[in-house]
């Protein structure tokens, strides 16, 4: 299964809502990535640029577009940006296939 790593921020309203009635929202994210076969790796919140990561193992990308999906759709969060993460041993495999690649500079 693959790894993502998601960063997300909270709309200036859920941050309300949580203030109002304080939820561990590690327990939703377990449920989503769960429905579609996955595991919750990880969940933290930060101070910055982005309110919260995410680390996650879903079987492919449809199923983490399909969460991440159903998440922005919620309007809860108002950014998220997912990443996906190779391990060490498909970057290697991946330096191995770009000999292979006939890229071109521009121009050039």
């Amino acid at each position: 299964m693959a790894m993502y790593l998601t960063r997300f921020s909270y709309t200036p309203e859920t941050w309300a809502r949580l203030i109002e009635k304080p939820e561990d929202r590690r327990a939703a994210a377990k449920s989503y990535i769960e429905s579609v076969g996955g595991k919750l790796h990880g969940f933290w919140y930060a101070f910055g640029e982005h309110d919260g990561w995410n680390l996650w193992e879903a079987p492919d990308n449809v199923s983490m577009a399909s969460v991440m999906l159903a998440i922005g759709a919620g309007g809860a969060v108002r950014s998220s940006e997912t990443t996906v993460l190779l391990s060490v041993e498909e970057l290697m495999q991946a330096l191995a296939k770009a000999k292979s690649v006939k890229y071109r500079p521009p121009g050039a």
